[in-house]
Formats: structure tokens, C-alpha cells, sequence
């Protein structure tokens, strides 16, 4: 599965896109992503702290966070992470 991050997430991530096997589900993918990736953004803020405020694109499905734990990731092939974007 790829994932994909923008703005803040990848600035944390330190990368533009990673792929993994898959997990069971978006909560549990968030889980490993946020213990495995523990680098800051410029304002100091964590990868898992990033997806507290992030909405995710599955497959191109739009899930907010509080969504994770019932969204199956089964058979899904990409990921985007989207923080808040300010501007236009």
C-alpha cells in the first residue's frame, strides 16, 4: 500500500510517500506510521500529532480521523494523508 503525505505530514514524515503492507485498518496504520516515524515539523509537532487534525483520502474515499478504527483498509492500494491546508 502507498502512502502519500502533504503539508505537515510530510514535513514530520520527513518523505513525500512510503509503501507498506498493508494493515488491518486506517487506525492501526496511523498507529505504526506515528511510533515508526518520530520526526518533527518545523513547528515542533510529531507525525502522530499531524494526524490528529489530518482528513485521508482511501483510495481516493474521503474518511476523517475519528473514522479510522472502522475504516478497513482490505484490498486498498493508496493512502493520502491531508492536513488542514490554509490558503486557496
Amino acid at each position: 500500500m502507498e502512502i502519500h503525505y502533504f503539508a505537515a505530514a510530510r514535513a514530520a514524515r520527513g518523505a513525500a510517500q512510503e509503501t507498506l503492507a498493508p494493515e488491518h485498518d486506517l487506525a492501526s496504520l496511523l498507529e505504526v506510521l506515528g511510533s515508526r516515524h518520530t520526526g518533527l515539523t518545523a513547528g515542533g509537532m510529531s507525525l502522530s500529532q499531524v494526524f490528529e487534525r489530518c482528513s485521508f483520502l482511501v483510495d481516493g474515499r474521503s474518511v476523517a480521523r475519528e473514522d479510522a478504527a472502522t475504516t478497513s483498509l482490505d484490498a486498498v492500494s493508496r493512502v493520502d494523508v491531508l492536513p488542514p491546508f490554509a490558503g486557496g
